[in-house]
């Protein structure tokens, strides 16, 4: 692929990007408002919209598309922690039973990961690396686990750093697990966040982790954000709640996941 072709591509990533933004802002979008925005064709636009449609990001409607309602809005860090925080707690508990003495694990950011790491207070032996100032925060009183942080730019909104200065600390380093929260869970989506840097660094705890543990309740089932982490069924272990439609649990077991469900 020449540089014009990626250059392009990358252009198109980004105009759909923000027209699912949009939509999620205003609720419509419409086909020559977006064409005249982004200085495009209207063919262009409704190429777009047929596959952000297809991947059920928004619903196509004459002359424009309307939000999905498979799409997540994305929650401050103290709007998360009190939303389903009894279930967080037993699928942190869950996750805990998953993770051996003598490991070095990635706990990723977010408040369920947060709820993991009060669960890791017994541990002897164990290091964590985290992009969470919060799940960092929740290991100050553990004596028996060494934190590492990975640094980075700090994102407020979510406690969570990112950034190339955070990918980069992680490469000094190898890891036995990987746990991961998610902000959606869809069969054609798969795993998915809202927050483009954050994606890529989440790839990148995949990639250098010999076992990927995704940690979610089951509202985020049948829900999207708007990049990728990991395809459907692309992970070693589920740990959820009882409210996991049952298509999903059929089809993760055929995929060889290891299901762990609370009640």
């Amino acid at each position: 692929m020449n540089s014009s072709s990626k250059q392009a591509q990358m252009n198109s990533i980004e105009r759909r990007h923000e027209i699912v933004q949009r939509a999620l802002k205003e609720g419509r979008v419409e086909v020559d408002a977006l064409a005249a925005h982004f200085g495009v064709s209207t063919v262009t636009i409704r190429a777009d919209l047929n596959q952000l449609h297809d991947k059920g990001l928004l619903v196509r409607a004459r002359g424009g598309a309307v939000a999905s309602n498979k799409i997540t809005r994305e929650l401050s860090v103290s709007e998360k922690h009190q939303e389903r925080l009894d279930i967080k707690r037993r699928l942190a508990l869950a996750v805990a039973g998953e993770i051996r003495e003598g490991e070095a694990i990635i706990l990723d950011s977010g408040t369920t990961t947060a709820e993991v790491a009060l669960c890791l207070q017994g541990f002897k032996r164990l290091v964590v690396m985290t992009n969470g100032l919060n799940v960092a925060q929740n290991l100050v009183d553990a004596p028996g686990v060494e934190v590492l942080m990975t640094g980075g730019t700090l994102r407020k909104k979510s406690m969570s750093f990112y950034g190339r200065q955070a990918e980069e600390s992680l490469l000094r380093y190898r890891f036995d697990k990987v746990v991961l929260g998610v902000d959606g869970f869809d069969f054609h989506a798969g795993i998915t966040t809202h927050f483009e840097q954050e994606a890529i660094l989440n790839r990148q705890m995949c990639a250098l982790a010999r076992e990927l543990v995704v940690v979610t309740d089951s509202s985020k089932f049948n829900k999207a954000g708007v990049h990728q982490i990991r395809s459907f069924g692309d992970m070693d272990t589920l740990v959820t709640d009882s409210g996991i439609p049952d298509s999903f649990a059929q089809a993760l077991t055929e995929a060889g996941v290891k299901l762990v469900i609370v009640d």
